[in-house]
């Protein structure tokens, strides 16, 4: 479990460490995750100890939630200053989301439809 926590911390420090570097405009964790998930396609899959350990941190993961609250409240001045512009953010890329959404199903079932009929051709 310990090796799994510090491969996936390690992951996450180079993240870090390259958006720093190379002053990248990417969060770090993302770029991180995205080193973790090379590391495990070289290994050729997940690994028991690495899925516990995902699951522990997913078990807990509200907890990781509590700096982003003491951020809002922190800056609660500046959000409610700002109200109508993070409202129409919120809302707009809600529904662009779920538009993407539902065009990317669609074409998914496009496509599942065109290569059922040109395989019942042949």
């Amino acid at each position: 479990m310990i090796q799994a926590l510090t491969l996936i911390l390690t992951c996450q420090l180079l993240g870090e460490s390259i958006v720093l570097l190379f002053d990248l405009p990417l969060p770090g964790p993302v770029l991180g995750m995205l080193l973790l998930f090379l590391w495990l396609l070289v290994r050729g899959g997940v690994s028991v100890p690495v899925a516990e350990a995902a699951d522990g941190l997913l078990a807990h993961l509200p907890l990781l939630f509590i700096p982003a609250g003491v951020g809002v409240m922190v800056h609660w001045a500046l959000l409610r200053a700002h109200w109508q512009a993070l409202g129409a953010a919120l809302l707009l890329g809600t529904l662009i989301a779920l538009v993407a959404t539902a065009l990317a199903m669609q074409v998914t079932l496009w496509l599942v439809r065109r290569v059922r009929a040109v395989r019942g051709r042949s």
